[in-house]
C-alpha cells in the first residue's frame, strides 16, 4: 500500500494531540513526550491535513482545542485507553515472567527511596521491566495514575477515595542551616526560626502549603526570603550561607558538606505512601512491587541522618 493510500491517524499523532490538549502548549507537550517541539507541531499539522479539519487554534497564549478538536481528542483518549487495557491484559497472562510495572513518583522519593527498592525488585523479578517517571509534586503523580499512564504512584497520604493506599514511611521536615550557623542545640525555638532568612518551595508545591499551615497553627506568618522549585538550588543557597531551608528529609539528601541539620520547634512530617487505582486491573508484577515497597521502605529517615 502506498503512502497516499494509508488510512487513519498514526499512534504518534494521537499521543501528540492528547498531550497538547492536556498541557495547552506544544512546548510542554514535547517535554512530556520526550520529543522536540517541531516534531509535535509536525505531527499535529499532518493529522489535521489527513483529517481535513483544524483541531487546535494556535495563539500567543498557547493552543486551544477547536470544536472538532474536542471531539477528536476524546476519541483519541479512548484509543489510548484501549491500548493500555490491551497491555494490561497481556501482562496478566505473563504473570511474573514478564510485563512492566510503571511507577510515578515525586522527586525526593525518586532520588532517595526508589533506586534501592527497584534494584532489589529487579534481582527478585528480572523478567519484569520497571519504568519510573519523576514529577514535581504529588498532584502530578496522582494525575498519572488516574489517566492510566502509571500503575503505582508514590504520593503523600491521605489522598482521594479512588485509590487503594499503602503506608510506607513518615518523612519529617528538617531545617537546613548554613555552615557558619551557631545554634544552642539540635532544635530551634520559634524565635530563632522566624528570625532566619528562610528558603522554601514556591506556592504551587504541596510542601509550601504544609509549612505555611504549620506556621499559621503556631501563630506565625511564613515570610520566606527565597523560593525555588529545584531542591538542588535550595541546597546550594544554604551551602553558600544565603539562608536556611525547611525541606522534607527525603528531599534533603545529599546534604552539602558543612550544612547543619536542625529540628523544627515542634515536629512536622508527611506520610508517604504508595497508591494504585481501586478499580484497575493490576498484573501480578504490580502487587509484587508493592510487596517489595512495604518490605524495604519502612526505615524512618531519622535513623540514617545523624540529626541531633
Amino acid at each position: 500500500m502506498s503512502k497516499s493510500q494509508q488510512v487513519g491517524p498514526k499512534l504518534s499523532q494521537i499521543r501528540a494531540l492528547v498531550a497538547v490538549a492536556d498541557f495547552g502548549s506544544f512546548g510542554e507537550a514535547a517535554l512530556e513526550l520526550g520529543l522536540t517541539q517541531p516534531t509535535v507541531s509536525h505531527a499535529i499539522a499532518t493529522l489535521e491535513d489527513e483529517l481535513g479539519v483544524i483541531l487546535l487554534a494556535r495563539g500567543r497564549h498557547g493552543a486551544q482545542l477547536t470544536p472538532a478538536g474536542k471531539a477528536v481528542t476524546q476519541q483519541a483518549r479512548d484509543v489510548l485507553q484501549l491500548l493500555e487495557q490491551m497491555q494490561q491484559t497481556a501482562n496478566l497472562h505473563k504473570g511474573l515472567q514478564g510485563g512492566e510495572v510503571r511507577i510515578a513518583t515525586f522527586r525526593g522519593a525518586a532520588a532517595n527511596l526508589l533506586p534501592q527498592i527497584v534494584a532489589q525488585f529487579r534481582k527478585a523479578h528480572p523478567a519484569i521491566a520497571v519504568t519510573l517517571t519523576e514529577h514535581y509534586d504529588f498532584t502530578y503523580v496522582e494525575q498519572q495514575i488516574r489517566c492510566g499512564k502509571a500503575d503505582i504512584g508514590l504520593t503523600c497520604l491521605p489522598t482521594g477515595p479512588d485509590f487503594d493506599t499503602y503506608d510506607l514511611m513518615r518523612d519529617p521536615f528538617w531545617v537546613l542551616l548554613p555552615p557558619d550557623s551557631k545554634r544552642p542545640g539540635s532544635s530551634l525555638t520559634w524565635e530563632q526560626l522566624v528570625a532566619l532568612p528562610l528558603i522554601v518551595y514556591p506556592e504551587d508545591n504541596s510542601c509550601f502549603e504544609t509549612v505555611q499551615a504549620y506556621f499559621h497553627q503556631a501563630g506565625f506568618a511564613l515570610e520566606p526570603r527565597y523560593q525555588f522549585r529545584e531542591t538542588s538550588t535550595i541546597l546550594s543557597m544554604v551551602a553558600q550561607g544565603l539562608g536556611a531551608a525547611i525541606v522534607p528529609s527525603l528531599s534533603a539528601h545529599p546534604i552539602p558538606a558543612g550544612v547543619q541539620v536542625a529540628h523544627l520547634p515542634a515536629p512536622l512530617e508527611r506520610q508517604v505512601g504508595a497508591v494504585v487505582l481501586t478499580a484497575a486491573l493490576h498484573p501480578p508484577g504490580v502487587y509484587a512491587f508493592l510487596q517489595t515497597l512495604k518490605e524495604h521502605a519502612l526505615l524512618p529517615p531519622e535513623n540514617q541522618s545523624g540529626v541531633g
